[in-house]
C-alpha cells in the first residue's frame, strides 16, 4: 500500500512540543493522511505541560495525551541500574539510555489504548535514539508499523525545518537558538550537537543547568548521609523518601556543589564517536555511596565478578536492549548480589567532588579483630606462609623450567 492510500492509519508520536516533532506531526499528517496522536512522558524535565499540549492540538494532533512517569522512572529503571552499578565507558551514568525505553514502552500503552496502527519517533537516522525506541516497539509490540521522518524526508537542515513549519502555519521559538542541542529528566541533562561538536573547545559555562560551576560553589564542605537497602536509596539524612523525592533532593543537593558534570567523547552503537557532556549530580552521589556500602557487605569473589559485568551491562541499556533476555537475566544477577547490601554511607560534598568519608551496615562483613594491626587471637600470622608457598608454586616451576 501506497503511503498516500493509508486513509485510515492513526499514529501515536512521541513528541515535545520543539521545532522537531512539531514538524514531525503535521508532515505525518501530510505523508501518510494520518491521524496523529501526540504522547508525551513527563520524566522531570518541567515541561509546560498545558503549553504544550496547546501546541500539539493546534498543530493538528487529534489528542493529546501526557503520562507523569518520574516514579516509575526512577523506581524501576533508574535504580535497576544503579544496583548494578551501571556506567558506559567509565564515565556516563546513562540518563537518556535510562528514559528512551520508558518512553517506547507507555508509546506502546497509547498505541494499543487508541487502536493506532503505528508509533513514530523524532530520532535522527545518526543516533542512539532511533535503535533504543525501535528495540522497544519490537520487543514489545512487533505488529506496529515503525516509521522514522528523518530517514525518509528531504528536511534535512534546521531552516528547512522552520520553513516547513512556517508554511504550515507551526509557530517558532523566537528566542535565539541555543548552539547546541539538550535532553532533560530527573536523572540528568545532556548536551550534544553544535559548538560541542569541536572536542576541544571547553562547554560554556552558561549552559549548565543543574549544576552550578565548582569554582562558585560554597566554600564550606557539606556532608550527606544515604542508606541503603538491598542496593537501592531510601532514605537521605535520616529521611525516607520514595525514589523520584530523593532523587530530585539529591539532584538538589549536588547540583550546588557542583558535583556530577561529565565531559566524554563516547562511541556510539551506530558506529561513530560522538562528543557528550552531561550533568547528573544526585545519581553521582548514589553511585559514590552505593558503592560504598558494597565495599563492607559485598563478598569479595561476587563483587569482583559483578563488576566483571558491568561493562556488558551497560552496554545493553546503551545501545537500547532494555526489554532484551539477556538484560533481564543480568538483572537477576544483579539485584541477588544486592540482598545483603544495606548500610549507610556518609559523603563530604566540596567543590564538585563528592568523597566517602564514612559507612557503616549492620550486614557489614568489615570486622576489626581480623583487620586490625594490632595484636588479635582471631588471625595466625603464621599461616599466610603456606597460603603464599601454594599460591607462589607455579611461578617457582616456571622460573626453574626457564633456568634448565
Amino acid at each position: 500500500m501506497e503511503k498516500g492510500e493509508e486513509q485510515s492509519m492513526k499514529i501515536v508520536l512521541a513528541y515535545s512540543g520543539g521545532l522537531d516533532t512539531s514538524v514531525i506531526l503535521k508532515w505525518l499528517q501530510e505523508t501518510y493522511q494520518a491521524e496523529v496522536v501526540a504522547f508525551s512522558a513527563d520524566l522531570g524535565q518541567e515541561e509546560d505541560w498545558p503549553a504544550v499540549e496547546h501546541k500539539a492540538l493546534q498543530t493538528g494532533a487529534s489528542r493529546f495525551v501526557v503520562k507523569d512517569l518520574k516514579e516509575e522512572f526512577v523506581r524501576d529503571y533508574v535504580f535497576p541500574a544503579f544496583r548494578a552499578n551501571a556506567v558506559y565507558e567509565g564515565h556516563y551514568l546513562l540518563g537518556t539510555s535510562l528514559a528512551r525505553p520508558i518512553i517506547a514502552k507507555h508509546q506502546v500503552e497509547v498505541a494499543e489504548a487508541e487502536g493506532a496502527t503505528a508509533v513514530s519517533h523524532g530520532a535522527t537516522g545518526k543516533g542512539n535514539d532511533q535503535v533504543r525506541f525501535e528495540l522497544t516497539y519490537l520487543a514489545l509490540n512487533p505488529g506496529l508499523k515503525i516509521i522514522a521522518p528523518w530517514r525518509e524526508w528531504d528536511l534535512n537542515s534546521r531552516s528547512s525545518l522552520i520553513a516547513y513549519a512556517q508554511r504550515h502555519g507551526i509557530p517558532v521559538p523566537v528566542t535565539p537558538e541555543r548552539p547546541y542541542s539538550s535532553d532533560a529528566n530527573l536523572l540528568h541533562i545532556s548536551y550534544e550537537g553544535g559548538i560541542l561538536e569541536d572536542p576541544w573547545r571547553e562547554p560554556p559555562e552558561d549552559m549548565f543547568q543543574m549544576t552550578v560551576s565548582p569554582e562558585k560553589a560554597p566554600d564550606q564542605p557539606e556532608y550527606v548521609e544515604i542508606r541503603f537497602e538491598k542496593g537501592d536509596p531510601v532514605a537521605v539524612n535520616d529521611r525516607t523518601m520514595a525514589p523520584a523525592e530523593l532523587l530530585a533532593f539529591l539532584n538538589r543537593l549536588g547540583g550546588r556543589h557542583g558535583i556530577g558534570r561529565v565531559d566524554l567523547v563516547e562511541n556510539r552503537y551506530v558506529g561513530m564517536k560522538s562528543r557528550g557532556v552531561y550533568e547528573t549530580p544526585g545519581g553521582t552521589l548514589i553511585r559514590v555511596a552505593h558503592q560504598a556500602v558494597e565495599s563492607l557487605t559485598l563478598d569479595r569473589e561476587v563483587l569482583h565478578l559483578r563488576d566483571a559485568l558491568i561493562p556488558r551491562y551497560a552496554e545493553m541499556i546503551y545501545y537500547g536492549y532494555w526489554f532484551s533476555p539477556e538484560r533481564r537475566l543480568l538483572q537477576a544477577l544483579m539485584d541477588e548480589a544486592q540482598a545483603g547490601v544495606w548500610g549507610t554511607a556518609r559523603l563530604k560534598l566540596y567543590k564538585g567532588q563528592a568523597v566517602v568519608v564514612g559507612r557503616r551496615s549492620d550486614k557489614s562483613l568489615y570486622r576489626p579483630e581480623f583487620a586490625t594491626f594490632e595484636e588479635d587471637e582471631v588471625y595466625r600470622q603464621k599461616d599466610a606462609e603456606g597460603f603464599i608457598r601454594l599460591n607462589g608454586l607455579r611461578l617457582k616451576i616456571r622460573r626453574l623450567i626457564e633456568k634448565s
